[in-house]
């Protein structure tokens, strides 16, 4: 039986860890930069080079923020939909929340391409992306939370949430066949997902949707533990069971709705380390698996991001097959080790 003391030792290495992996990838890429000359630009001292300096808080800082709150995020939301579904296999996306980005860019990359010049080049800005991406996931929400007042059943509310997402992976598809490879090619590429390339003003917007979703998601840590007894053992306790459904989805979808926004549809995360902090803390109380996650998630999600930069390469993997690549293994050989999901 782990103790307050054993989880806070946990907490503290695993802040560490993460410290550790954030530095790294902040010296790391097509330019090596010192840990020392990092700390320099920290403590407000500037870099003996200008370009690292700008290198550093213009490209690499904002990306590393953004990693820390994708993978902290997808990690929560996942956890989030996994009790409240009491399915392993239940991810941050299951309520269609990715296929609605997903269309919502594929029918702004198509419909651009009706307007020519300046105006289509407009259309198809970051911002742009990061709006139509944000849209689509909020027309899903919107039907999915208009479900949940009208069925209470929350595995009906999973089953209408896959259709909604095969719906909507149908309209990209047919959207997909009646545009030319150069369409095909840049919608293909913001499906495979990306840190980089982030405004410090999307920084500030994606930390708004994090922090948001995390206070819900704290406000329902006990009302999640409750769940985990079953339905009807949560409502002899007092439960609200629709209103505590309608803050847990509401919760996961600006949690994922606004990443997804941002880096584009990330896989595995949220599925995965949900399982991989199950196998690690022996206990069902979400006040320790909250934290739990969303530190693990951060620091997976820094070390792929990591990996993807090919370190002193000019190229960048896409961080969609990096997650898979490097996390699916180590749940696999977790699960054959231990033999049992702790849920």
């Amino acid at each position: 039986m782990q103790t307050a003391q054993t989880y806070r030792t946990h907490f503290i290495v695993l802040f560490l860890m993460l410290l550790v992996a954030f530095l790294v990838n902040l010296s790391m890429g097509s330019v090596s930069i010192p840990l020392g000359e990092i700390v320099s630009v920290f403590l407000g001292n500037g870099a003996s080079k200008e370009t690292w300096r700008y290198i550093l808080i213009d490209y690499r800082l904002p990306k590393a923020i953004t990693a820390m709150l994708a993978g902290g995020g997808l990690a929560i939301s996942g956890l989030l939909m996994q009790t409240l579904f009491r399915n392993p296999l239940a991810g941050p996306f299951v309520l269609g929340l990715s296929s609605g980005a997903s269309l919502g860019v594929a029918i702004l990359i198509l419909g651009a391409s009706a307007f020519g010049g300046f105006f289509g080049t407009m259309l198809l800005s970051q911002w742009s992306l990061v709006i139509a991406a944000g849209l689509g996931s909020f027309l899903v929400l919107m039907a999915v939370l208009a479900v949940t007042f009208r069925i209470k059943d929350t595995m009906a509310i999973l089953i209408i949430g896959l259709m909604f997402g095969s719906v909507t992976t149908a309209v990209v598809s047919v959207l997909s066949y009646f545009s030319n490879a150069e369409q095909l090619q840049q919608y293909i590429f913001w499906s495979f997902g990306s840190l980089g390339n982030q405004s410090w003003q999307g920084v500030l917007i994606l930390s708004i949707c994090f922090v948001m979703g995390l206070l819900l998601s704290i406000a329902s840590s006990k009302s999640l533990n409750a769940l985990l007894l079953g339905e009807n053992y949560a409502k002899s306790m007092g439960l609200h069971i629709k209103r505590t459904t309608f803050i847990i989805i509401l919760a996961t979808s600006i949690l994922a709705g606004g990443i997804t926004a941002f880096v584009g549809p990330i896989a595995f995360v949220g599925l995965a380390v949900p399982h991989l902090v199950r196998q690690f803390y022996k206990t069902s109380n979400h006040l320790v698996l909250l934290p739990a996650v969303l530190l693990c998630g951060s620091l997976l999600m820094l070390i792929c991001d990591t990996v993807a930069q090919l370190p002193f390469s000019e190229f960048t993997l896409p961080i969609n097959a990096i997650t898979s690549l490097i996390g699916a293994p180590v749940v696999i050989w977790l699960l054959v080790r231990k033999r049992k999901l702790f849920f």
